[in-house]
């Protein structure tokens, strides 16, 4: 079935990637990096089902002057000798999930679609690549490789830093929402785009961008485990990974299901503990009404003249006094009940739960 993914990453050279290395594995190309000299052949790959550069809208034409942009070594080789500092980032990469339920035309098309907007949004070169599912992989997993410049894209070049790496001063002065909120509204924007590709191809599979509590889902995130721990299980072999991943979402489901039992006994008291609670309710009222030396028709417990008729007034005073009284007992046994229903919280005995945000 259809599943939301887009999963939003800098590519950045203070651990040890480059630009031109990750666009050579994603288009399946030979590049070589200007910069430092390192060739990075890729050309062997056989599942690159689509590739394609954008530029801005604007500059999207004959006379835009952005030929430069569309060749992949250029581009990528640019990018890196815009960059001067050890630890900048050189590009952004958005990793998306196409439905399988898609033809291989409409998941094109689709993936085409959201390059063109992040083109046009933050006015950048997107390298887009579509790859099909790995052959020891899940069969279902078509996904597209976004690969963008973190600089707007002119005809002379490189420019300034623009959209989600944009430094947060600048967003600011220029009436921008934060970076964080740009997330938000990409993860929207797909979700909003794929579901309108379902739609359109008569697919009633439809997937959300929200995390499973926004949803109002209570349960645990279906566990990610490495394709290479896959693999190594395909093929018969033991994968310590997935294994310890596996365990732990065992856990969590089980510590999942323990706080929704606690909680439901927390809320609805059985119907004894009701039923005891009126019957001390009672024993009160009457308890009360025998030391006042007032038994009503039942007569005096304790011996003595027969009871005086009460008056309104007195009836009045005494069951508001009964009421307070049972009413400071009420509180009580709910603070009671709060302490037994924390403590293990105390003690460290319950984990911690929670959703996870990539949906």
């Amino acid at each position: 079935m259809a599943i939301f993914r887009l999963q939003i990453e800098p590519v950045t050279r203070g651990t040890g990637r480059t630009a031109t290395a990750a666009a050579a594995y994603r288009a399946g190309e030979r590049i070589r990096d200007e910069r430092t000299g390192a060739l990075y052949n890729h050309s062997k790959r056989d599942d690159v089902l689509h590739k394609e550069i954008f530029v801005p809208s604007a500059l999207d034409g004959p006379n835009g002057g952005m030929e430069w942009a569309r060749d992949r070594s250029r581009l990528w080789n640019a990018a890196e000798k815009a960059e001067t500092r050890s630890n900048s980032r050189v590009a952004r990469e958005y990793q998306v999930a196409l439905p399988p339920e898609l033809s291989a035309e409409q998941r094109v098309a689709l993936a085409r679609t959201f390059s063109r907007e992040i083109a046009d949004r933050y006015h950048v070169a997107v390298d887009l690549a579509v790859h099909a599912p790995r052959p020891q992989g899940d069969p279902r997993n078509f996904h597209a490789h976004l690969l963008a410049t973190t600089r707007e894209v002119t005809p002379e070049g490189l420019g300034a830093k623009t959209g989600i790496d944009m430094e947060g001063g600048v967003r600011s002065e220029l009436g921008l929402p934060p970076s964080r909120q740009e997330f938000k509204t990409l993860r929207a924007r797909w979700a909003e785009l794929t579901n309108e590709a379902l739609r359109a191809a008569h697919v009633e599979a439809r997937v959300d961008h929200r995390s499973l509590r926004a949803q109002g889902i209570d349960r645990e995130p279906t566990p990610q485990i490495p394709i290479a721990a896959i693999a190594t299980e395909r093929r018969g072999g033991h994968s310590e990974i997935a294994e310890r991943i596996r365990e732990q979402h065992r856990q969590r489901v089980a510590a999942r299901a323990q706080g929704r039992g606690e909680q439901s006994q927390a809320q609805s008291p059985p119907p004894r503990d009701m039923d005891a609670r009126r019957r001390q309710a009672v024993q009160d009222w009457l308890a009360y009404r025998a030391s006042r030396g007032h038994a009503g028709h039942a007569g005096h417990e304790g011996g003595g003249e027969a009871a005086r008729p009460l008056s309104m007034e007195e009836i009045r005073q005494r069951a508001v006094a009964a009421w307070r009284s049972l009413r400071a007992r009420g509180v009580e046994s709910r603070a009671s009940d709060a302490g037994r229903e924390q403590r293990p919280e105390r003690g460290g005995d319950t984990p911690a739960l929670g959703d996870d945000i990539t949906g």
